[in-house]
């Protein structure tokens, strides 16, 4: 037994010794002494290991005797020797591991300083002192707009910029905005600025045979996917420079959208949240049932000189012998009290940032939620974004970001859908009455009335004729799902420290869109055989992306302070693919089958199935310098070549 107890000792020795023994290869100790000229010691001088690219791999600080130690991983690194009133020394590693070093002080009498500092202004492409701007723009920033409720930065921006004109479609929740910079200069093509963001544009444009991008401009939002609280400033840029930057896609204006970005320092973890309540306004007064029952055969009789027949008009007979026609059509309804509801907003925002020497990040993550005032309105979105910035070495600076967005937006079925509560006949009951008088709790709508019936959708998705608008509202579906992903990736290289800088960006944007209707008979009341009944409609819109930009970026140092040069090359690609289907039918066999997969009558002259593909590529060359003489005299040339694959050939570029 005390044989067998040695010999295990022994192997544990050995064993302890081998870890200690490998331990001791997987890296060298280095210590030493920083003592000044005069022999003293001095305290926390940062003693850090620094690779070729001059990147901090470890780092420690002497303590109060001037001592440190250090673990290197590697001999062939360099040490460095740093202190805030003490020059910088470097010394390579190699086989020493004891260093004594003797710092040389930096402290100097320092007579007057003069800190001499100018605010820039990026335009998208180039950050610009703003006292040397030459172009016609306006800048916001972002804090200004933090106690505002809105579900999209345009919706914030409304009357706050001069000569930016933003309206809104209508108050629904993920309504389109129709932003206009000095006024509107196309009557054909879109109105529409081109939105830049952290340097590269960021589409809008949905193909205009694609279902709800024919309605019009506005029934898209376009910074819905950005959310307000992960913007750092916006800049608009409102003159005839910005086509002469950013080419003909800036022929409405560019806006320049900056997000958050991460700071030195500790995380910092930031929650927001802000909520509010939305009624509508009072309705305008409107006449109720007895007074519309009154007043419609009065201007009957006005109108042809003899009396209203109510045995054939029997919405006004009153009867309380004929059950049906008496509580269908004796009522007081408020119609537009029946389609509105209170609506409310919720915005919830998680934000994370900080970083260090090297690497800074910002981190945010999002949820949006907003009843619309009008039954069958709602949007609910989710967002996050991921923004990194990591120095490589002095010359060489990597940033990543990466947005997220998914968003889902409930809206009525027709534009108009109020306008038709504000005109429908008030003695019209909300729901059907049998004949006996029984209230059957469907929704009342007849095939046709006095008032007219349903006539199907005009261009701008507004209803012809009339329905029930309580019905219409609530079995009515229209759903709108977006769901984008925008990776984007920048790096900078300076070729001459502040004086010749290369800049790479390239980004990849894919979003996919999914629009589902239907039309149920209830919301109608047309005939089973119509093809308005039952109608479904899906459409599916996938957009992929690739844009690049290189920059060439040279600011020379002009030993006369009296001249500023600033002049820049920049080579953009945009390649964009569109892929859509729709398949629209009609005729399912009840209103559970939303779906137009179901079997459905697909002949008639509204149904369709259509898909369809496109790809556009263009590129553009950018030469532009700008010269300042003692910051009064400022003078800004450029030349824009552009190629687009949408001409011909023989047409395809132009200066």
């Amino acid at each position: 037994m005390k044989r067998n107890l040695i010999k295990l000792a022994g192997c544990l020795s050995i064993l302890l010794l081998l870890t200690c023994k490998l331990y001791a290869q997987s890296g060298t100790v280095v210590q030493g002494k920083v003592t000044d000229k005069e022999k003293n010691p001095v305290v926390g001088v940062t003693v850090a290991e620094i690779d070729d690219d001059g990147r901090t791999i470890k780092a420690t600080k002497t303590d109060i005797e001037g001592n440190f130690s250090l673990k290197v991983s590697s001999t062939k690194h360099k040490l460095t020797f740093s202190h805030i009133s003490h020059k910088s020394t470097d010394m390579s590693i190699d086989s020493k591991t004891v260093f004594n070093v003797a710092l040389e002080s930096s402290l100097k009498d320092l007579g007057d300083v003069v800190i001499v500092s100018s605010r820039k202004v990026d335009n998208g492409m180039i950050a610009i002192p703003e006292k040397n701007l030459t172009t016609a723009q306006v800048r916001i920033n972002a804090k200004e707009l933090e106690e505002m409720q809105a579900a999209s930065i345009d919706q914030a921006l409304q009357g706050r910029l001069p000569g930016v004109d933003i309206t809104a479609s209508s108050g629904d929740p993920g309504a389109g905005m129709q932003i206009r910079i000095r006024g509107t200069s196309s009557i054909n093509s879109s109105n529409d600025p081109l939105i830049v963001v952290d340097g590269m544009p960021y589409e809008t444009q949905i193909p205009s045979d694609f279902n709800f991008g024919s309605a019009d401009e506005l029934g898209y939002a376009s910074l819905l996917n950005i959310a307000p609280s992960d913007i750092r400033d916006i800049t608009i840029l409102k003159d005839a420079a910005a086509t002469a930057i950013w080419g003909s896609r800036a022929a409405n204006g560019v806006i320049v959208i900056s997000t958050k970005r991460g700071a030195v320092g500790k995380p910092t973890i930031t929650y927001t949240f802000k909520g509010s309540i939305m009624k509508q306004p009072e309705a305008i007064p409107m006449l109720n049932g007895d007074q519309y029952s009154t007043l419609i055969p009065e201007a009957y009789m006005n109108a042809t000189g003899t009396p209203l027949n109510t045995q054939t008009v029997k919405e006004f007979q009153y009867d309380p012998n004929d059950p049906y026609w008496y509580y269908n059509y004796g009522n007081n309804t408020d119609w537009i009290g029946a389609i509105t509801q209170t609506g409310w907003t919720q915005d919830h925002n998680v934000s994370m940032n900080g970083g260090g020497e090297k690497a800074k990040y910002f981190a945010s993550l999002g949820y949006f939620n907003q009843r619309g005032t009008t039954i069958g309105t709602s949007l609910d979105r989710i967002n996050t974004r991921i923004n990194l910035d990591y120095d490589v070495s002095q010359r060489i600076h990597f940033r990543s970001d990466l947005s997220f967005s998914y968003t889902k937006n409930n809206r009525n079925f027709a534009e108009n859908l109020r306008d038709i509560a504000y005109r429908k006949m008030p003695n019209m009951s909300i729901y059907e009455y049998d004949e006996y008088g029984q209230s059957t709790g469907n929704f009342f709508s007849p095939a046709g009335n006095i008032q007219g019936f349903y006539q199907g959708l005009d261009s701008k998705n507004n209803i012809l004729g009339t329905v029930n608008p309580v019905a219409m509202a609530n079995n009515a579906k229209n759903t709108i799902l977006t769901q984008r992903v925008t990776p984007h990736f920048n790096l900078q290289y300076e070729l001459k420290k502040s004086v010749l800088l290369a800049t790479f960006d390239i980004q990849f944007d894919i979003n996919n869109t999914s629009s589902k209707t239907f039309l149920p008979q209830t919301a109608t009341g047309r005939p089973s055989t119509e093809p308005s009944v039952n109608r479904a409609y899906n459409g599916d819109l996938d957009v992929f992306n690739v844009q690049t930009k290189t920059n060439l970026v040279y600011t020379p140092h002009i030993r006369n302070p009296n001249h500023e040069l600033i002049s820049f090359i920049s080579l953009n690609t945009y390649d964009n693919k569109v892929v859509s289907q729709e398949v629209l039918t009609s005729n399912t066999a009840s209103s559970i089958l939303q779906d137009p997969s179901t079997p459905s009558r697909t002949i008639n002259a509204e149904s369709k199935l259509v898909s369809a593909e496109a790809q556009t590529r263009s590129v553009g060359l950018l030469i532009n310098g700008q010269y300042s003489f003692k910051d009064k005299y400022l003078f800004n040339a450029g030349v824009r070549g552009d190629g687009n694959s949408r001409f011909g050939p023989a047409h395809r570029y132009g200066l």
